[in-house]
């Protein structure tokens, strides 16, 4: 059974240290990631191999899902979870069918519904939109309103994932938009202690939930 997307998705930085990347990843993990994406853009074939069966061996020990950012390939040989693709990291419709019903397929859509209805035809699991504010990893990436989270959730059945500048301090803004799932690098990664970063996040979808049960 496939797992849920929603809470805090923490995004790997670009660590060349796998003991350190595995550390941080820890860290991010006990302080209630629901899932952790793989992503080292300038890394080469070999870290990447390494790095991923790493976190896909303390993925399984935390009972967390692994995604593999780009690289279907990547994600198919080391068996992870599931793959995240942008629009140029290649089909859909061929992920799905390589991937299989039980792994996840994830899509960037940028501040594009229309992207996110087709990549749910096509057999996305769940749609990422973004970048919702300045981001440093990306700083001349598109900017997605709060206005398309609304309508995703309307017109969507699939989670929504809010990607790109989201921090403590702006995240309650699109956990209230309707966004089920926050992805995080720099805020999450770069804090002084990741794992009570981690738990900041994470307590913002309790908070949502209690709200919800109660309304």
């Amino acid at each position: 059974m496939k797992r849920e997307i929603a809470g805090l998705y923490a995004v790997t930085p670009d660590l060349t240290d796998v003991p350190e990347l595995i550390t941080t990843a820890q860290a991010a993990l006990s302080g209630g990631a629901r899932l952790l994406q793989y992503r080292n853009k300038p890394a080469t074939s070999a870290l990447r191999l390494s790095q991923a069966r790493a976190l896909l061996a303390l993925c399984r020990r935390s009972r967390v899902p692994l995604i593999v950012n780009d690289h279907l390939d990547l994600a198919l040989t080391v068996g992870a979870d599931g793959v995240h693709l942008g629009a140029e990291d290649g089909s859909l419709a061929t992920a799905r069918e390589q991937l299989g019903p039980a792994r996840i397929l994830g899509a960037s859509c940028y501040d594009r519904l229309e992207l996110a209805l087709e990549a749910e035809r096509l057999g996305a699991d769940y749609v990422a939109f973004g970048s919702f504010f300045p981001s440093g990893v990306k700083p001349g990436a598109v900017r997605a309103s709060l206005t398309l989270l609304r309508d995703a959730k309307r017109r969507l059945s699939v989670p929504v994932v809010a990607i790109g500048g989201i921090t403590l301090e702006n995240a309650p803004q699109v956990i209230a938009a309707g966004a089920d799932s926050v992805a995080v690098i720099s805020a999450l990664f770069g804090a002084d202690d990741v794992r009570a970063a981690a738990r900041r996040f994470s307590a913002l979808f309790t908070r949502r939930e209690l709200a919800t049960r109660h309304s």
